[in-house]
């Protein structure tokens, strides 16, 4: 048995980052040998403070590196050797020195609707109160419904169902994959089509960083990664990096195969809902990031500068 393990896995400590760290624990083990022996594996719990300030606006207190930053630091000052993300929450730019090394393969990234008693978006009464901490969200739920009104629920998965049984709000969206992977899907009382609701880049699909400088890491990082998925989120990523927006700008993406090739999917709205602007492109596989690159020059120059401030 291993006194000292061989890889140390950085978390988050909520349910699902636990639940995701674990399943990229077991593919590791499952595909790289020298991991597959008794301790040769340990998990760290790194507190990050997006998990800590939960009553304001991402965008207001740093935007989604905080749910990284930690984590990026234990990575750089060598507490831990790999880092286990939500692909959505990582920043579009990495800080130096660190690789986004593997992608795990992606579960649905459609958004669930949670609406006890209405079902669907169209199920919902006029006036409803719909509660997330999303901005993307908002604007496409807003265009769609713009009688609908909007309120902040942060947290995590088990958090937002708490506050939607006290009657905070009536609905509330979550990602599906991350239901999924809690074995909730049943709370669920819709699924919405891309054409309804644009996913965030990203999203469902499990991102495990290290140092760059990390070849041991590297190579068993390259063992598990899913090569589809990596290039759908390149692709998604380089939309992102084009339009350069903040956690205060509403951005959607998508990258799906097709036979056709790679389809790419992209919007960009105000948080009102009231413009939305929206492209796609079709394309190779290997042109993923110059595919995104290009769908997201498209929309900067179409939505203009001041959406992004």
């Amino acid at each position: 048995m291993n006194t000292h393990p061989l890889l140390r896995i950085g978390t988050r400590g909520s349910p699902l980052a636990m639940a995701q760290t674990l399943a990229a624990r077991d593919e590791l083990a499952q595909r790289v040998p020298a991991l597959a022996e008794p301790g040769a594996m340990e998990v760290v719990e790194i507190k990050t403070t997006g998990d800590a300030i939960l009553d304001q606006p991402l965008a207001d207190v740093g935007g989604k590196g905080l749910f990284t930053k930690e984590l990026d630091v234990a990575l750089l000052d060598g507490r831990i050797d790999i880092a286990v993300h939500s692909i959505k929450d990582v920043e579009t730019f990495l800080p130096s020195g660190i690789a986004l090394a593997a992608c795990l393969e992606r579960e649905d990234p459609r958004d669930a609707l949670i609406a006890p008693g209405f079902g669907g978006l169209d199920g919902l009464p006029e006036g409803s109160i719909v509660g997330t901490a999303s901005l993307r969200r908002q604007a496409q739920l807003l265009a769609r419904r713009p009688d609908l009104k909007v309120t902040l629920i942060r947290g995590n998965v088990q958090t937002r169902l708490k506050k939607l049984a006290a009657g905070d709000c009536h609905a509330t969206m979550l990602a599906l994959a991350g239901l999924n992977r809690l074995g909730m899907a049943e709370t669920a009382t819709a699924v919405l089509a891309p054409e309804e609701m644009l996913p965030a880049v990203g999203q469902g699909a499990i991102g495990i960083t290290c140092r760059m400088d990390d070849t041991r890491a590297l190579e068993w990082l390259a063992a598990v990664d899913h090569t589809e998925t990596h290039i759908r989120i390149n692709a998604e990523r380089a939309l992102l990096a084009a339009l350069d927006g903040s956690c205060r700008t509403p951005i959607g993406g998508l990258a799906e195969f097709t036979d056709g090739g790679l389809r790419l999917r992209g919007l960009v709205a105000r948080a009102d809902g009231s413009e939305m602007f929206e492209t796609e492109r079709l394309g190779a596989p290997a042109d993923a990031s110059a595919l995104g690159d290009d769908a997201g020059r498209e929309l900067r120059a179409r939505a203009g500068d001041d959406i992004f401030a």
